[in-house]
């Protein structure tokens, strides 16, 4: 089983919606580790790691977001693995 951690950007109509707490929802359901966070620009920034397809099925979820949201565009890269990562957070 591959790993893999990805650092995303989210922009859009993506404060104020529930972002976060659906990040947190789609993330812990895959049992993946990291963190969501709202940035002063307004946009959604979320860190994952753990199973690739399931960090990639995460990624096309923040593509679309919860029903109230409005996603413009989505920035994923591939960072490097966090061999202590363990959970996902809401940092506010």
């Amino acid at each position: 089983m591959s790993e893999k951690r990805v650092h995303i950007i989210v922009r859009g109509l993506v404060q104020g919606v529930g972002f976060r707490m659906f990040v947190h929802r789609e993330a812990s359901a895959r049992n993946l580790s990291g963190w969501t966070r709202n940035l002063p620009d307004g946009t959604v920034e979320i860190e994952a790691q753990g199973n690739a397809g399931l960090v990639e099925e995460l990624a096309r979820q923040a593509k679309i977001g919860p029903s109230r949201s409005q996603v413009n565009s989505i920035a994923v890269r591939e960072i490097e693995i966090d061999g202590e990562a363990s959970g996902f957070d809401i940092r506010y």
